[in-house]
């Protein structure tokens, strides 16, 4: 290997590295070597085999290659241009997960139709076909097909995929109904601080599901039961109230679940469980009462809505880059709160009547954004569950208050590392203090300026540092960009197909 590859794969695994907050000494643990041979390694100076950079993409869970193709994804963005025209919202990454979860109480066929190609749906196909899932891709690859065999292989399942993913912890509410043991690896995702799995244990445990963890994995024993009173959510969050919506579709009775989150990916799967057959008061609220079915065998062809998170994504993109934009298929009900902040703030703005998604409920808008003089908010910008300005949709206004007049508070409460990603930005020629590891204050206007970064290693904030480097004049380089494909289907030539200009190109 040639002495220049060695010395771009050694700033590559430092950077990621660098971005996992972690030091030599912790990475060499975690692969069993020394911290001198990872100080070598970094420098270029030492041979590293292709089953090494394997390995230590594992630990950092950073695509340092990509096995068949040249290595991992970067982008080059000639940015300062304006963005024209239109374009369409994809389905929702986060109700797809859940539905491919829910998938598992099916003993029938269930197609999802457009279906976004992401790397996290890929992660759980991986998973759904080591375990005997037939799954594929029909209509020109549009929609999916799964296919449950008659027994699950527990044992077989890929872990690698498994840990790549969060959503892997939503394979506990349908399969508590099948096995009466079995193992799952610990779930990963975004490195966003410490998340605890509790909340989904309280509410599991009242169906007879024990867990404890050992060594990486989930040991579960299902001594099933029923609840004999409504079941409250510690945490009113999306996954937690997925998973018990999961347990209680198979539960032969009536479940109520109180607290639970009304997000658009919940009320997805509500839908989806309906289409199933299972009986579901409630949706939109946060009491659900579900009528749950012993077994259910049914062919099933359901189509879930649009992502608001990604429409949030559009509509910055056309903010920060001063562009006339127009977003169709944005689902209007979940932006309803960040609407009417942009407003305040002086969004320029037309919205169509509305109409309704392919599932037949949500509702959906199209939406013209142009240029426009805005002001910083009065009040701080910080999520609240629905109907509240979502969660993931915060760090969008990071790169917003940064094109405004004044000061921005930002309050990103719900993660422990997400606002300090934010400050990425500052690199671009934002002004963001941190004022603590919640808090961000912005101060605008921003005069970007290109640069060449690592990609955080979160999906939304990666995605804003990406929307700067298009707002930036000259060439920025955004490297290792696997997290954005976690959650976005061919984002940069999206982006191209209205005016951006974002290269995809691989080091090695």
């Amino acid at each position: 290997m040639a002495d220049d590859y060695l010395v771009r794969i050694g700033k590559l695994i430092r950077d990621a590295r660098q971005h996992r907050g972690w030091t030599q000494t912790q990475l060499a643990e975690a692969l069993g070597t020394s911290q001198s041979a990872v100080n070598r390694i970094e420098r270029g100076n030492q041979n590293i085999s292709l089953e090494m950079i394997a390995r230590i993409g594992e630990a950092l869970d950073s695509e340092i290659v990509s096995l068949g193709y040249s290595g991992p994804m970067h982008l080059r963005v000639v940015g300062g241009r304006r963005l024209s025209g239109s374009i369409d919202v994809k389905t929702s990454k986060n109700a797809c997960v859940a539905l491919l979860c829910g998938s598992l109480l099916n003993k029938g066929r269930t197609v999802l139709r457009r279906v976004a190609r992401i790397e996290e749906v890929y992660r759980l196909l991986e998973v759904l076909n080591s375990i005997g899932v037939r799954t594929r891709w029909i209509n020109e690859g549009i929609d999916l097909e799964i296919v449950p065999p008659a027994q699950l292989d527990l044992d077989a399942m890929d872990a690698a995929a498994a840990r790549r993913t969060r959503s892997i912890i939503m394979f506990l509410g349908p399969l508590l109904h099948r096995m009466d043991r079995f193992r799952l690896p610990y779930a990963g995702g975004c490195d966003l601080g410490t998340r605890t799995i509790e909340p989904h244990m309280i509410a599991l445990r009242r169906f007879g599901l024990d867990i404890t963890a050992t060594e990486g994995i989930y040991h579960a024993e299902v001594s099933r039961t029923a609840p004999d009173r409504p079941i409250v959510l510690t945490e009113r969050g999306d996954t937690v109230t997925e998973n018990a919506l999961l347990a209680a579709a198979r539960n032969d009775g009536v479940t109520v679940i109180r607290n639970a989150s009304s997000n658009y990916m919940v009320q997805d799967l509500c839908f989806f469980l309906e289409a199933l057959g299972v009986k579901v008061e409630g949706i939109g609220t946060t009491t659900l009462t579900v009528h749950g079915m012993a077994d259910i065998d049914v062919d099933v062809d359901y189509s879930p809505s649009e992502d608001p998170v990604e429409a949030m994504s559009l509509l910055a993109a056309a903010v920060v880059t001063e562009s006339e934009l127009t977003i169709r298929r944005v689902p209007v009900e979940f932006l309803e709160i960040e609407l009417a902040v942009l407003e305040e703030m002086g969004l320029d703005h037309d919205r169509t009547a509305e109409y309704a998604a392919d599932n037949g409920r949500t509702r959906l808008i199209d939406l013209t954004v142009r240029p426009s003089k805005l002001e910083a908010p009065i009040d701080k910008i910080h999520p609240m569950p629905f109907p509240g300005l979502n969660i993931d949709n915060v760090p969008f206004f990071a790169a917003i208050a940064a094109v405004a007049q004044g000061q921005t508070l930002i309050h990103d409460w719900v993660y422990d590392n997400r606002a300090i990603y934010l400050t990425d930005l500052n690199r671009l020629g934002g002004r963001l203090q941190l004022l603590d590891p919640h808090r961000v204050l912005v101060e605008g206007p921003t005069r970007w300026r290109a640069a060449e970064m690592m990609c955080p290693p979160a999906l939304r904030p990666a995605v804003v540092v990406l929307l700067a480097m298009m707002a930036a004049e000259g060439t920025s380089v955004l490297r290792n960009v696997y997290v954005i494909n976690r959650g976005y289907e061919d984002l940069a030539e999206r982006l191209n197909s209205v005016g951006a200009q974002i290269e995809i190109f691989r080091d090695i």
